[in-house]
């Protein structure tokens, strides 16, 4: 995948973006980030790239010729119009099924704001879409930028050691992580839960879920809410609330769709069998007319033709 940034400020996000698991994909070739600086396209002669509002107001816009001719190189250069997104705190907020929707795209043009913003003539004539990372105010698009770009090079195959290394984590599946443990088994009298040092599979899988539950009730209620609603049994069922004949009823299902697959496994191997005792039945029957053919060559004194590749009577 591959991402275009416009920005005022190349160096600092290059050194971001060249660290740790976003740094190795780029090396590996996985997502690529080329970062194009805004003012090396500014047609005044001291590079400036912002001026004062119209109207009034504090502090400088940046101007449309630069931003607008820094883009369409990037289109001249790849021959596409990729997506091109603005990092703005009017946009929608970015989450997790937003990441998923990006990563849909071969090439996102990420165009980073600074001062007051970008004229609006730049936003109409280039801007597909506004994102946001949260409603607050930062002093420019790089960080947003990188943290769009994180967000979504984690979902491209290959970056992360599997696809569980993600799926697990905080809102992939509308639920917040179920809390971590690693060695020390005790530290400072706190103890790792021993369902965890059981090596029961089943069990922890549970108790993953169990605690992503709580978790996610405790800290998100809005996100609780959500998912509680979509899967109601689910939730009920994990914390034991399931009325006994639903479950009674779940139950019968998973055994009904196990009786089901032997039966049909029966089946299969009783078509098999009966094939091949037919093949045998034929067999036999080829192996008897082969023996009368002999008897009756021996009666006559003579050699009677048939299909089985033997000499045919002078």
């Amino acid at each position: 995948m591959r991402f275009e940034v416009l920005t005022l400020f190349p160096e600092s996000m290059d050194r971001m973006l060249g660290e740790s698991i976003i740094g190795r994909a780029r090396e590996s070739g996985l997502i690529t980030v080329q970062i194009t600086n805004i003012r090396d396209f500014s047609e005044n002669r001291h590079r400036k790239v912002d001026d004062y509002p119209y109207g009034g107001g504090t502090g400088l816009v940046m101007t449309p010729q630069p931003i607008v001719d820094a883009w369409q190189s990037i289109v001249e250069r790849l021959g596409v119009r990729p997506r091109t997104l603005f990092m703005s705190p009017q946009g929608a907020v970015l989450n997790q099924a937003m990441a998923e929707r990006l990563k849909q795209e071969a090439c996102l043009i990420l165009l980073c704001g600074h001062y007051e913003g970008v004229d609006e003539r730049v936003i109409e004539e280039i801007v597909d879409e506004e994102v946001s990372i949260g409603d607050y105010v930062l002093t420019g698009g790089e960080l947003p930028a990188m943290v769009l770009i994180d967000c979504v090079s984690r979902l491209v195959e290959g970056v992360l050691a599997s696809e569980t290394s993600y799926s697990e984590e905080s809102h992939y599946s509308g639920l917040l992580e179920y809390p971590q443990y690693t060695r020390p088994p005790e530290y400072h009298g706190r103890k790792v839960p021993d369902i965890l040092l059981s090596g029961h599979h089943a069990k922890v899988h549970k108790w993953h879920y169990v605690k992503m539950l709580e978790r996610t009730r405790d800290k998100r209620p809005d996100l609780y809410e959500a998912y509680e609603m979509e899967h109601p049994e689910k939730v009920l069922e994990a914390f034991g609330l399931l009325p006994k004949k639903k479950r009674q009823r779940k139950q019968s299902a998973v055994a009904a769709a196990g009786i089901t697959a032997a039966t049909d496994a029966a089946a299969g191997i009783t078509a098999a069998t009966d094939a091949a005792m037919a093949a045998l039945a034929a067999t036999d029957a080829a192996m008897a007319a082969l023996a009368f053919a002999d008897n009756l060559s021996a009666d006559n004194g003579m050699k009677v033709p048939v299909d089985t590749g033997r000499e045919v009577p002078e």
